[in-house]
């Protein structure tokens, strides 16, 4: 009842021993609509614990999400952070190796999304060698240089993609309206 309420709906609720993030459905939404890389990887993981028939219905619409922004933003965040990275190296002469995985992994991952017009979680081929960065076990140097060449695919795979200009924001908020209407049936006494 706490979306009826003065109070509202937290936007976000973090539960940090597990690392969980719990989003409410329209700051969800928006993030996807915007090409958020965390939540279009929370749409496409392929490990789904527990889905409701409402979760399956977001799930087979979640194509609507995907559009010419995934360059933007993940494009974005990516050269931002290794931007501070490379200070990171100039000023205390290393990295976190996890988060270049990671960024890495995005880039791989951005790619795919470009060129298949489908978001793959999975690296597939790129495994050991992402862990092994992970492990700070490849050269700065080397590793700058695949992420200099993974930069130069996404920006091919941009030029070249089908994927529309914006997303559709007309289906995801049927969907949210959707979801709004099928919650005051439970809600309400």
């Amino acid at each position: 009842t706490l979306h009826w309420s003065l109070y509202g709906v937290p936007e976000q609720i973090e539960h940090d021993p597990t690392q969980e993030v719990y989003w409410e459905l329209q700051k969800f939404l928006g993030l996807a609509l915007k090409a958020n890389p965390n939540v279009l990887e929370t749409l496409y993981s392929p490990k789904v614990e527990f889905v409701t028939d409402l979760g399956r219905e977001l799930l087979d619409i979640r194509g609507c999400f995907l559009s010419r922004l995934v360059f933007q933003t993940f494009n974005g965040y990516v050269m931002s952070q290794f931007k501070k990275m490379q200070a990171d190296i100039r000023n205390h002469g290393s990295v976190k190796w996890k988060h270049v995985m990671h960024l890495l992994r995005l880039l791989m991952s951005g790619i795919h999304v470009l060129k298949t017009g489908e978001l793959a979680v999975d690296v597939g081929g790129q495994r050991d060698r992402l862990l092994s960065i992970k492990h700070g076990e490849i050269p700065w140097e080397e590793t700058e240089a695949w992420r200099l060449a993974l930069h130069q695919e996404f920006e091919q795979a941009a030029l070249a993609t089908k994927l529309p200009e914006r997303p559709d924001y007309g289906r995801a908020n049927q969907f949210l309206v959707k979801a709004r209407l099928s919650a005051l049936g439970e809600s309400l006494p």
